[in-house]
């Protein structure tokens, strides 16, 4: 069976929505990731690739997201930041043929680092992956980045082994990339872990967590 590309329309759960990413959206993803903390692990090519002004930003930003694929904005549901854009994530590198996809270029407002958002995303994209009749999601992640490993490795992906030099960072150093996957006969699985954390989040929506003062992202 052929996998099927998801329809590109908001998904919504309990504590976020999933929209997709416009260029209009552009100005408040500025605004909840261009901080160091995010980049400095590696995303976007790492810390050479953070661009702290709006326009700066908005440019990279239109190079570096897989607009082809399906690329999402993170919006909070309920409590008092209802609706405040906190992050993206994309299902992409679409094989339809070959019934695989991968799920990244993540990353979230340093302020609901630890809530139920990251598991809830991966929980709402994923399902609508399998339920597409995808057959493998991957999730890669640079080596060295052990908070965004240990969350893959927390909602229940397979590590694969490690790329040696696979992509060039934006410093011009070459990165190794950790592979993760999540195949469909897992998915069961993987699907009951994932909506046992959303359950037992402490609050009825997502409280954000405080940020050091120093940290360039306030």
């Amino acid at each position: 069976m052929t996998a099927v590309r998801p329809p590109f329309t908001t998904l919504r759960g309990c504590f976020v929505q999933l929209q997709p990413l416009s260029s209009a959206a552009l100005p408040e993803l500025h605004r909840a990731i261009a901080h160091r903390a995010v980049f400095e692990s590696g995303y976007g090519g790492g810390l050479a690739a953070l661009r702290t002004n709006a326009d700066a930003f908005i440019t990279w930003a239109r190079d570096y997201f897989q607009w082809e694929s399906l690329p999402y904005v993170v919006r909070l549901l309920g409590g008092i930041n209802d609706g405040d854009l906190v992050g993206t994530t994309t299902l992409g590198d679409l094989d339809l043929v070959n019934e695989s996809a991968q799920l990244g270029w993540t990353a979230y407002d340093p302020r609901v680092w630890g809530t139920a958002v990251n598991t809830e995303c991966k929980l709402l994209l994923l399902t609508e992956a399998f339920r597409n009749d995808f057959g493998r999601i991957t999730i890669q992640a640079d080596s060295i980045n052990t908070r965004s490993r240990e969350a893959i490795e927390g909602i229940g992906a397979t590590f694969e082994g490690v790329l040696r030099r696979n992509r060039v960072r934006a410093d011009g150093s070459w990165r190794d990339t950790a592979m993760y996957s999540i195949l469909v006969n897992e998915w069961p699985d993987v699907r009951a872990r994932l909506q046992a954390r959303v359950g037992a989040y402490p609050s009825r929506s997502i409280t954000y967590r405080s940020v050091r003062r120093d940290d360039p992202a306030r």
